[in-house]
């Protein structure tokens, strides 16, 4: 990757003594600034240590020296150095006099955009987050450059602090053949921004640090006007721009929606939830975590959606090596149970609050829930062998939950799991388990159960069951009614596992009855459109013409992903139609 920095004339404005130790200075060419505050020691930083220039305190003479040489600061505090891309920033005292400077050095670095050149050459705006000195504005400029010189775009900068395209009236050569507009004050950024598209017309804007409210309303305008935007703001990852009400709308903007009774329930959450207001302003977002490792949100949309739901996303992770290879790598996503998870679990299980043991328990009783195992490779084994491997395994587990070490106890509470159902259907329960090889039992015993699995009619009408329970201190866990979905999620929420963001082939295998091609077919037509249409995109789906058999599958696995469904036309050609949520 060169590089050019002209770094001779920055140190051509240092006072004598800091110059001349710069000069011969062995990190010259990794210099990142240099920093003078009145009355104390100059200082140069570099990009892993610090170290002082002088033993001499800074003078104001210095000072005075050195901004005669700069020029004028503008209304931003900031000089720079006419053809360079070199920044000299002021601080002032209360009455406007300047004591204190730092000067940073700017680099054209080529290459930078390496990680990322497949998503520019898209045509999609680009939004730019990472800490101060990640190198925001240097891989703005390449963009810049690359857009104009190997795309061939009409570019326009928009150089509020002359930081892109360098100090002066002619612009600096790394930006290529790429426009670039000055701001007067930095109060009018976006005044120029929505005078650069009527007056210019450009096909790309570059815009460095948006950072106002009235600038992240020109961008969503200018985005609206179909013009690619490339840009940075102040934030170092999408969350930051969430929690941030000025820059929300960056992302789409975040809002409070009521929701109905029936939608709250499906969505286990409370009925006043956050959602995203609008699309985003900027459709791919890169957070600049080093200057050789980038995570990229290839859509901002569903990264908010995801983050808002109350789930991690799983965005792409870019490094690159010295040798500019790049390699992708993908996170994995972690769903992250929030406060309306919570309390909605409480509510879904409405025995659990009143069911405190007066004895000191072990166990998943100590701390309300059990930890998931893993999935095993193999086929799960029938009978006493496989109990007695999970019981073994159980043994061996570090303790958890600090009341010392995990024991089975007579009735093997720990693990796996009892459950004792009550008017749910026994044979779909162990489809269930069997398919997604759970650590369950099914016991016929309450006195042995770990839990209760029981209808919501069924528990309202007999108290006897609930005074059970009470004594024996085992919690209910209800469902309205005993379908595959309802079991498959209640039964994870028991053991405490985060619900897959998509439905593999054992699980699609659940919603079958003859297990024939044609429903495998229309259950994978069922899920492909929920997954790569109704859910990303929010759009209605409508599926092809299906006997009554199978559009009741259909059905159920559209309640697996707490969505709505409908039949409609006239037999032989009724069909469904899925409902984004």
């Amino acid at each position: 990757m060169p590089n050019t920095d002209d770094l001779q004339k920055l140190l051509d404005i240092l006072p004598l003594e800091i110059r001349q130790a710069l000069e011969y200075h062995p990190l010259r060419n990794s210099l990142v600034e240099v920093v003078m505050d009145l009355g104390r020691l100059p200082e140069a930083r570099f990009p892993n240590q610090a170290e002082y220039l002088s033993d001499t305190p800074i003078s104001q003479e210095q000072l005075n020296e050195c901004i005669q040489r700069v020029g004028e600061f503008g209304g931003d505090n900031r000089a720079g150095i006419e053809k360079t891309l070199h920044r000299i920033s002021a601080i002032r005292n209360r009455t406007g006099k300047i004591i204190g400077l730092t000067c940073r050095v700017g680099r054209a670095v080529y290459g930078t955009i390496g990680m990322i050149r497949d998503l520019v050459e898209t045509g999609r705006s680009i939004l730019m987050l990472g800490r101060p000195g990640v190198g925001k504005t240097t891989a703005l400029r390449e963009i810049a450059r690359v857009l104009a010189d190997e795309l061939n775009k009409r570019v326009v900068i928009i150089d509020t602090s002359n930081e892109i395209a360098g100090d002066g009236d002619v612009a600096h050569p790394a930006i290529g053949r790429a426009r670039r507009m000055q701001v007067a004050r930095p109060e009018l950024q976006h005044q120029v921004m929505i005078e650069a598209v009527e007056n210019h017309m450009p096909e790309v804007i570059v815009i460095d640090e948006i950072g106002t409210e009235l600038e992240a309303m020109a961008a969503r305008t200018i985005a609206e006007r179909g013009v690619q935007l490339v840009g940075t703001a102040h934030g170092n990852q999408i969350e930051n721009l969430i929690k941030n009400p000025t820059l929300s709308d960056l992302v789409g903007g975040i809002q409070a929606v009521t929701l109905g009774d029936d939608e709250a329930r499906r969505r286990r959450s409370q009925k006043t939830v956050l959602e995203r207001k609008a699309p985003p302003t900027f459709e791919i977002a890169v957070e600049m975590l080093e200057r050789q490792r980038w995570v990229v949100h290839e859509s901002v949309a569903d990264t908010v959606d995801s983050l808002l739901r109350g789930h991690q996303p799983s965005p792409q992770m870019r490094t690159v090596d010295d040798a500019g290879k790049v390699t992708v790598t993908r996170q994995q996503p972690v769903s992250i149970r929030g406060i309306t998870d919570e309390k909605q679990d409480l509510k879904t299980s409405s025995m659990n609050t009143s069911l405190t043991p007066a004895l000191q328990p072990n166990g998943w009783r100590a701390s309300g829930q059990m930890l998931p195992l893993p999935r095993y490779s193999k086929e799960p084994e029938s009978g006493i062998s496989e109990f007695e491997r999970l019981l073994d395994q159980s043994l061996d587990q570090p303790d958890r939950f600090g009341y010392g070490a995990q024991t089975a106890g007579p009735n093997g509470e720990d693990l796996p799991l009892h459950i004792y159902p009550y008017g749910v259907s026994r044979h779909q329960l162990e489809q269930v388990i069997q398919v997604l090889n759970l650590p369950v039992l099914l016991t016929k015993d309450i006195d042995s159960a770990d839990g209760i699995l029981a209808l919501r009619s069924h528990v309202k009408n007999h108290s006897k069951l609930r005074h059970i329970a009470k004594v024996r201190q085992v919690p209910i866990h209800m469902i309205k009614a005993s379908t595959i979905p309802q079991i498959t999620r209640t039964l994870r929420r028991m053991l405490d596992m985060d619900e897959p963001l998509t439905t593999d082939e054992r699980e699609l295998s659940l919603f079958t009855q003859g297990g024939s091609e044609d429903e495998i077919n229309a259950l994978e037509e069922a899920r492909l459109a929920v997954e790569q249409i109704v859910i990303p995109k929010g759009q209605p789906v409508e599926l092809l013409p299906r006997s009554p058999k199978v559009r009741k599958m259909q059905h159920e696995l559209v309640e697996h992903y707490r969505l709505k469904s409908n039949s409609f036309g006239e037999e032989p050609n009724r069909r469904l139609r899925i409902y984004p949520a």
